[in-house]
């Protein structure tokens, strides 16, 4: 048994961040009516990049070949945390911050307004959501069980529902952010990535793919471990694992499906939103302990 988990935890760890990856890209293709690439397409799409020669503007430093390398480096040690448990969930912040400097430092060293725009609104989103993001590695990190009753499945819901809007906002997703324009001005992540090419371009968006997973999986964990689900399970130490299969599929598609259907707001919309999502996400974490 010990061994079908292990092998169940190493596979996951492979395939999911291609996997999730691509069931976004084509549920939100399907939502409007269109067939959409295919769910491996994300993975020749970063075959065929990496295979390539990276082409660096002639004033870019040395830290434009590294910055690629060290941001997928962080989003892979994020994800091991996430799916391994080696280290404390409080050390995601930290990892994520190095992801978000490679970046930063690469979209700046490029020179480009485009990259500095997207650079000023990456910071404004990591201010924004960071401190959601800490409250619930806090929550995952105590030892608070949701009970049985209507008011804490609902507290419980309500904390994981706004726990999904503060990581929407980590990955730009939308309403703050609208990846489906592909227009430089509206553009967060991808903006910054503008100067990528070659296997530079491949190592950024296999990053964001990893941080993706990482986030989404991080979320169905923290239900999981705080919930009486196992009750259900098959009596296995390791049985609730068992679910984030199923469930990372579940949330990928109503991403996708979000995606298709949500529209990015204004920017001065953010802070006062994610000011609000943070008291609530701190309000909820008391309640769910009370109840």
């Amino acid at each position: 048994m010990i061994i079908f988990y292990y092998s169940y935890m190493v596979l996951l760890f492979f395939i999911m961040p291609f996997l999730l990856t691509g069931i976004v890209r084509k549920i939100r293709a399907m939502a409007v009516g269109r067939k959409g690439p295919s769910l491996l397409q994300f993975y020749f799409d970063i075959q065929k990049s990496y295979i390539k020669k990276t082409i660096n503007s002639e004033n870019a430093s040395l830290f434009s070949e590294l910055a690629p390398i060290l941001a997928l480096y962080a989003s892979i040690l994020i994800w091991t945390i996430v799916i391994f448990e080696w280290a404390p969930f409080i050390l995601i912040p930290f990892f994520l911050a190095l992801n978000r400097f490679s970046f930063l430092t690469f979209a700046m060293e490029g020179a480009s307004s485009f990259a500095g725009m997207a650079s000023a609104r990456e910071i404004l989103l990591s201010v924004m959501a960071e401190p959601s993001i800490i409250l619930m590695i806090l929550a995952a990190q105590s030892h608070i069980e949701i009970s049985n009753t209507a008011q804490g499945v609902l507290i419980g819901v309500l904390f994981l529902a706004l726990s999904f809007v503060a990581i929407l906002a980590e990955l730009a997703k939308p309403p703050f952010d609208d990846p489906r324009t592909h227009l430089e001005l509206t553009m967060v992540h991808e903006a910054m990535i503008l100067e990528a090419s070659g296997r530079s371009l491949a190592f950024f968006e296999m990053a964001s793919a990893i941080k993706f997973s990482s986030l989404i999986i991080f979320l169905i964990k923290l239900a999981l471990e705080h919930s009486k689900i196992s009750v259900f399970s098959l009596n296995w130490n390791f049985s609730s694992d068992f679910f984030i299969l199923p469930f990372s599929i579940i949330l990928s598609i109503i991403v996708g499906l979000w995606e298709a259907n949500s529209v990015r707001r204004k920017w001065s919309w953010i802070p006062e939103f994610m000011g609000l999502t943070f008291i609530a996400i701190l309000v909820l974490g008391a309640l769910v302990k009370l109840a």
